[in-house]
C-alpha cells in the first residue's frame, strides 16, 4: 500500500527528530510491505527567513493533499522580534487551522522503564493508579481552533492595557467532547472535563454541553474539576484520570506540566485530528512531539527523538488505520529502552547508555527490521 506523508521539519531541533521518526516509517514500511512518499515543506522560521512568511501558501496546499503531516516544534528567540502576526507561532496556529484539526490528543504515559525520572514517589503513583502499579496512564484532548488563542485582541491606544477574548460556540465544544467520549470507550471509560466554571462563562457552557452530549454514552463515567484544582492532582494523583477533555489554553498548559510526570517533554506525542479525511480515507492529521524547538542545543545531536517517533506511531493508528504497525513501532521503543539507551533527558540510573539522537533513531529502526 502507498502512503503520502508530508513532512514539516521546522526550527530548532525539528529537522533532527523529524529526521528520526521519517527513519522509523521507512523501517515500517520496509517490514510489512508499504510504501511512505515523503514530502518536505517549510513552515516556521526557517520559512520566515527564506519566503518572508511563517506558512506559504504552497505549504498548507500540500498538506491538505496528503494523508498525515509529521512535523517538528516551530519558532525560537530569533524570531521574537517579527510583527505579531508573523511569528512562527502564527504559521503553526494557521496551518491547525487550515487542515481543520481541532481536537489535540496528547497522551501522558509513565513507562516502566523510566519510573526512576519520575519526579513522583511510587507509593504516590500506587496510592492513585487504577491498577494499583506505580504508574499512570492518561490522555488529555485540548480543543485546538477555538478559545484565547483565536479571540479577539488588542491593546489601547495608549498602550497601557492590552485585551484578550475567550469564545466558544457550542459547536466547537460539542465536537471535540464527542472526540473525547469516542477515546474514553477505547480505554477505562473516564471523561473528566476541566474547566473554570465558577468564574467563567465560556466554561459554564462547556459545563452545559457536556451535560447535554454525556447521555448518548452511558458507559462513560463523567465527572467536573477546576483547572487549578486539576494541576494540583496531576502531581497529587495522576492515576486517577483516564481522558481529561479541555479548552485550548488549559490543554496546553497542563499537557506540559504532565509530561514531567513522564520522566521529560522530550518523551511526549501528540496528534491533531478534525473530520477531513485524505486519500487514505481516515482523518487526516498533524503529528508532532509536543516538545518546542529548543535551539539551545540544535544540531548537538542530544536531543531526544521519542516523541516524534511516539507521534509517527499515532500517525499509523489514526490517520493511516495501520494498528499492527503503530504497535510494532512502540514495542521497538520499549525494546530500545529495556536495553538500556537513553537520551541525556531521560538518564537517571547507573547501567542507562547515553546516546545521541541519531543513535536512537537507528537503535528503533533496528528493533523494528529484527522482530520481522
Amino acid at each position: 500500500m502507498n502512503y503520502s506523508i508530508a513532512l514539516i521539519p521546522g526550527d530548532g531541533i525539528g529537522p533532527e527528530v523529524v529526521a528520526q521518526g521519517k527513519k522509523a516509517l521507512v523501517a515500517i514500511g520496509e517490514r510489512f510491505g508499504h510504501k511512505f512518499s515523503f514530502t518536505e515543506l517549510m513552515a516556521g522560521g526557517c520559512a520566515i527567513d527564506k519566503v518572508g512568511v511563517p506558512l506559504p501558501p504552497e505549504t498548507l496546499d500540500a498538506a491538505r493533499k496528503a494523508d498525515a503531516v509529521l512535523m517538528g516544534a516551530m519558532g525560537g528567540p530569533a524570531w521574537d522580534n517579527q510583527p505579531s502576526a508573523n511569528r512562527p507561532e502564527k504559521g503553526l496556529l494557521a496551518l491547525r487551522a487550515g487542515m481543520g484539526v481541532y481536537a489535540n490528543l496528547r497522551p501522558a504515559k509513565l513507562l516502566p522503564q523510566l519510573r526512576g525520572a519520575c519526579p513522583i514517589k511510587e507509593e504516590v503513583l500506587k496510592a492513585s493508579s487504577w491498577d494499583g502499579s506505580p504508574s499512570f496512564d492518561l490522555l488529555i484532548m485540548r480543543e485546538l481552533t477555538g478559545g484565547l488563542y483565536f479571540g479577539k485582541r488588542g491593546r489601547s491606544e495608549d498602550g497601557l492595557s492590552a485585551f484578550d477574548t475567550e469564545t466558544y460556540s457550542v459547536m466547537e465544544i460539542e465536537r471535540v467532547l464527542r472526540a473525547g467520549f469516542a477515546a474514553a470507550a477505547l480505554r477505562r471509560n473516564k471523561l473528566c472535563v476541566v474547566d473554570k466554571a465558577n468564574v467563567l462563562e465560556s466554561s459554564r457552557l462547556w459545563r452545559e454541553v457536556a451535560g447535554r452530549v454525556a447521555p448518548d454514552y452511558p458507559s462513560t463515567e463523567l465527572s467536573y474539576m477546576y483547572v487549578d484544582n486539576c494541576a494540583m492532582q496531576l502531581i497529587r494523583a495522576p492515576g486517577q484520570f483516564d481522558v481529561i477533555v479541555t479548552s485550548n489554553l488549559f490543554g496546553d498548559i497542563l499537557s506540559d506540566e504532565a509530561s514531567v510526570l513522564t520522566g521529560s517533554i522530550g518523551m511526549l506525542p501528540s496528534a491533531s485530528l478534525g473530520d477531513a479525511t485524505g486519500p487514505a480515507g481516515r482523518s487526516r492529521g498533524l503529528y508532532e512531539p509536543i516538545h518546542g524547538s529548543a535551539p539551545d542545543i540544535a544540531g548537538k545531536n542530544i536531543a531526544n527523538p521519542f516523541g516524534t517517533i511516539l507521534s509517527a506511531a499515532m500517525l499509523l493508528r489514526y490517520s493511516l488505520g495501520l494498528e499492527p504497525e503503530a504497535d510494532a513501532l512502540e514495542k521497538a521503543v520499549d525494546a530500545v529502552l529495556d536495553a538500556g539507551l537513553r537520551t541525556a533527558d531521560i538518564a537517571a540510573g547507573a547501567g542507562d547508555r547515553i546516546v545521541g539522537t541519531i543513535e536512537m533513531g537507528e537503535a528503533v529502526v533496528g528493533e523494528i527490521l529484527s522482530s520481522s
